[in-house]
């Protein structure tokens, strides 16, 4: 039997051996002050047949390697019964909590609701189509006890179709890479470990999820991967499909400006409308001097108006920069939101008498 409660040092372990009850899901009680090692949350929209099992895999894991834990089952809207199924289910365990949504909001949304309902130290985040093996959990607990902040999965024998699913994540993992500086073969793989204190700092839009990685290394985490199962999907369908990929790369294009700009858009607006401006500036003298200098007339050349069209497009990026900095200064001091963030702070000032 794995027993990880060395991976987040003494305190740890002091806390794991009080939480600790013996005996089976339904046995095992949690008061809702108690901090817990492991909060699993896990997105689903029409996996009914799934459930069953999904539950009592995540919950053996867990059991076996003698962790506190919860399950947060969060339903995207589920039209398929598994609703039903997931409020019977919440009301016969004690280590499971259901979070209805109130329409399909994407799984992006079901990931924030799960973050947002969860207590433990540790976050797990995986698929319910049973494609993802909760088995796998230990190894992430394990990673993350080498100091890392996010680890995450990779499918290296994934079991989906070639040309609607393999090749295009591919080249999407690739280009994800590329942009973001953040290398790791396989961002779509739902199976993640999250420690809670850096989930709390990152806020989610949009489709960010399947860039959470990304997200993580703009707050300063330190991210590891590993290589996890992955089983053919055993009931339903596939719900994701080639459609998502302009979606993608428009999250991208978000990533890339938040990465680069987020504290100072004035650097990338004002660039190149000053840019834009010169050489509307430039433009029209040269135009200046052919028309006073040469006397030809300029009137009815096309250069005229691009040099209008450049200098008036420089003013407008400009003016966005300017713009975009009022709105991050309000983003930041709205929330007291730092720029920074603090790893670790070692030693203390001042002594006493």
């Amino acid at each position: 039997m794995l027993r990880m409660e060395y991976y987040l040092g003494e305190e740890f372990k002091k806390a794991m051996s009080s939480s600790l009850l013996s005996g089976n899901a339904k046995e095992r009680v949690v008061l809702p002050s108690q901090p817990l090692d492991v909060s699993a949350v896990v997105p689903l929209y029409n996996e009914v047949e799934s459930l069953p099992v999904l539950m009592e895999t995540i919950a053996r894991t867990l059991q076996d390697n003698q962790l506190s834990y919860e399950i947060i089952c969060v339903d995207d809207g589920s039209k398929d019964g598994s609703t039903e199924l997931l409020k019977q289910m919440a009301q016969e365990r004690t280590d499971l909590k259901a979070v209805l949504l109130r329409r399909n909001y994407g799984q992006t949304a079901a990931m924030a609701a799960g973050f947002n309902q969860a207590r433990g130290r540790v976050i797990i985040t995986l698929d319910a189509d049973l494609q993802n093996d909760p088995a796998d959990i230990p190894n992430l607990l394990a990673k993350l006890a080498e100091g890392y902040d996010l680890v995450s999965g990779w499918r290296k024998q994934r079991q989906d179709a070639m040309m609607t699913r393999l090749i295009p994540s591919r080249i999407a993992n690739w280009l994800i890479g590329r942009v973001t500086g953040v290398q790791i073969h396989d961002y779509g793989c739902s199976l993640k470990a999250y420690r809670s204190e850096l989930v709390i700092d990152m806020n989610l839009y949009g489709e960010l999820h399947r860039f959470l990685p990304a997200l993580a290394f703009i707050e300063g985490a330190r991210i590891a991967e590993i290589p996890v199962r992955h089983h053919a999907r055993r009931f339903g369908q596939s719900k994701y499909g080639l459609g998502r990929t302009f979606r993608v790369l428009m999250d991208l294009l978000t990533i890339f400006f938040m990465k680069r700009f987020l504290t100072r858009p004035m650097h990338v607006f004002g660039w190149f409308g000053l840019i834009s401006m010169l050489l509307g500036i430039a433009t029209g003298l040269y135009l200046t001097f052919v028309k006073f200098a040469l006397g030809q007339s300029i009137g009815d050349r096309p250069l005229l108006f691009l040099a209008v069209v450049l200098f008036l497009t420089g003013v407008q990026l400009f003016s966005f920069g300017l713009l975009a900095e009022l709105l991050m200064r309000t983003y930041h001091e709205s929330q007291k939101r730092p720029i920074y963030r603090i790893r670790e702070i070692v030693g203390t000032s001042g002594s006493l008498p």
